[in-house]
């Protein structure tokens, strides 16, 4: 199941097959995407990234694998393309085939990589990178020529032979809510979690209700995290926005670059460039999933003004297990759960626009 939801921002799900290597041939491989992208300051660099990713992905994968054909046949037929293309190859010393590597712009492939069973993998994150930093590019030239000041996070997720990669850009985020059995003695801090939590909510609970289920244990949903958020104060981000001449200061309890933008890293916000402020992603790398990964979720920063990760988690749980407690929720719990998990962080108060987008 894939879910979307927008309140405000553009959250989108995006599908896609790919000719790919395999170990003895060539094959399909399917993948998806599930990106969130939170605009601020206008909504123009979001909807340029919600409208260009798939385009700039599609169209690096299959110039980087059509490259690589290329690179092959040539050398099956004793040439090499030269230096000037926009893929060339060259030979480490050695007079063996393997010694062969294939350079396309910021990488190079060997031979023995080509042939790997990971190569498609390596392709999917490089036309990622290659996408998002197009998509900057492009918005870049727009925003001069129109004076456009906006910019936006991205929280990406590739899916592909059950496994995942995660990159980001800004405080946007995306998580795994993976099935964990507890032992009671773990179950007992989280069911008083729960209590309590659900006491605050309104909920007419009492703790007798979950003593069997405290006594043999409990299976539950965990956040794990996929990304980190790009916010001024990070010591690293800091460091980078300080060495190229900005600043960075707390307004309105909130870490700003010289005074105004809340992340550190984001597509578009052209006034910002020039003081370290950058599109480059954080990538979470290549991991497989696994059959206790129930569902992936990636939100904007709006969501979580009035929901944590675990919070999020634990809803999931509420409305993915059957409970004897009479819980109230969002009649739209009842259809979507991105829905949900938006409307909910809004009956909770959230004060931004919010984002959900997922697959389970």
């Amino acid at each position: 199941m894939y879910d979307t939801k927008i309140q405000g921002r553009n959250a989108r799900n995006y599908f896609c097959l790919l000719k790919s290597f395999g170990a003895n041939d060539i094959r399909d491989t399917s993948v998806a995407i599930v990106a969130v992208f939170d605009g601020h300051n206008g909504a123009e660099a979001s909807e340029m990234a919600s409208k260009m990713l798939l385009e700039y992905f599609t169209l690096h994968a299959s110039f980087l694998l059509d490259t690589t054909f290329s690179f092959l046949s040539n050398i099956s037929k004793g040439m090499l393309p030269n230096k000037g293309g926009h893929g060339y190859a060259s030979q480490m010393p050695g007079e063996h085939l393997g010694d062969y590597a294939l350079h396309t712009g910021r990488i190079k492939f060997t031979l023995s990589k080509i042939f790997s069973e990971d190569f498609h993998l390596e392709i999917l994150k490089e036309s990622l990178l290659k996408a998002i930093d197009d998509i900057d590019a492009g918005f870049g030239k727009e925003a001069s020529g129109y004076n456009l000041n906006s910019g936006s996070t991205a929280a990406v997720i590739l899916i592909a032979d059950n496994q995942i990669l995660a990159a980001n850009v800004g405080d946007s985020k995306a998580f795994l809510c993976s099935e964990m059995f507890q032992s009671p003695h773990e179950a007992k801090a989280t069911l008083l979690r729960l209590y309590e939590k659900r006491r605050r909510e309104g909920a007419s609970i009492r703790m007798k209700d979950y003593r069997n289920v405290k006594l043999g244990g409990l299976p539950h949903f965990v956040a794990k995290e996929l990304t980190m958020d790009h916010h001024p104060d990070r010591v690293d981000e800091r460091s980078r926005v300080e060495a190229a001449g900005g600043y960075v200061s707390e307004w309105a309890g909130v870490s700003r670059v010289n005074g105004h933008l809340a992340v550190s890293r984001s597509i578009g916000d052209l006034p910002f460039k020039s003081f370290g402020v950058i599109s480059v992603p954080e990538v979470t790398d290549w991991q497989p999933l696994t059959a206790n990964d129930s569902y992936l979720v990636a939100v904007s920063d709006g969501v979580l003004e009035k929901l944590g990760t675990q919070d999020v988690c634990d809803l999931l749980w509420d409305l993915h297990t059957p409970a004897p407690l009479e819980l109230q929720y969002s009649p739209s719990c009842s259809y979507s759960l991105a829905d949900c998990i938006v409307d909910t962080a809004l009956e909770r108060g959230s004060m931004d626009n919010v984002a959900a987008s997922g697959e389970a």
